[in-house]
């Protein structure tokens, strides 16, 4: 089978990934014969786990692991979780990736992997110490495609959030593979992150401090 990562990009993803402290859980959802693209991301993540012997790559059938779909609050497939992974213990920071991480999008995937692995958000102190007083569920959904430059700094920044705050999820979603889903939203440009399912919608790559706000005003409808 011919590799999706040349020979250049394992490089440049192996030294980032010198970086990784911790081990890292990525949990595929498939639906075997069903989802267009679930051979190519399994693939995909396959070549990434081997890249770090802190990667750990696990793949469920959606239809057959309903136990796991729960546990996990997964919606739809494809989608794989980022989690991390201590001694047996898998531990669910929130962080998901619907569709595939191709075009830009791949630097989320890697960039996050290094986060997850470091186990902090690196967020400023004042987003930590209000993310750590919510005590009612925030549901980021940050609507990409693949060839949106701006769209990893918005699925990274959400991705912090989650692994900052158990009340905080954040999905990455790549709009074209979801298209009723971005229609249901109202998705015309992306990046797009849609907030508590619309009581918030914040378009562009917003700062750290404005999208902090953005969750503030939706959580008070």
């Amino acid at each position: 089978m011919e590799k999706l990562l040349d020979e250049n990009v394992r490089s440049q993803v192996v030294k980032l990934f010198e970086e990784m402290k911790e081990p890292v859980e990525i949990l595929f959802f498939s639906r075997p014969g069903e989802c267009e693209y679930c051979p190519e991301i399994e693939q995909l993540l396959g070549e990434v786990a081997d890249l770090s012997e802190k990667l750990h790559l696990t793949v469920y059938d959606f239809d057959a692991n309903p136990d796991e779909v729960a546990r996990y609050h997964v919606e739809d497939t494809p989608v794989f979780v980022l989690a991390g992974k201590e001694g047996d213990k898998i531990v669910d920071y929130g962080i998901r990736f619907y569709g595939m991480p191709s075009g830009h999008e791949f630097a989320s995937l890697v960039n996050d992997l290094v986060l997850v692995s470091g186990r902090d958000s690196g967020l400023e102190p004042a987003t930590r110490e209000y993310l750590k007083e919510i005590q009612k569920p925030v549901k980021l959904q940050v609507f990409v495609t693949p060839t949106c430059p701006y769209c990893p700094q918005a699925v990274i920044l959400a991705h912090q959030m989650a692994l900052e705050s158990p009340f905080v999820t954040a999905d990455m979603v790549e709009a074209t593979e979801f298209p009723e889903l971005a229609e249901k939203f109202n998705v015309s440009g992306v990046p797009q992150t849609t907030i508590n399912l619309g009581a918030g919608t914040v378009i562009g790559a917003y700062p750290e401090f404005q999208l902090l706000e953005e969750i503030k005003i939706a959580l008070n409808r």
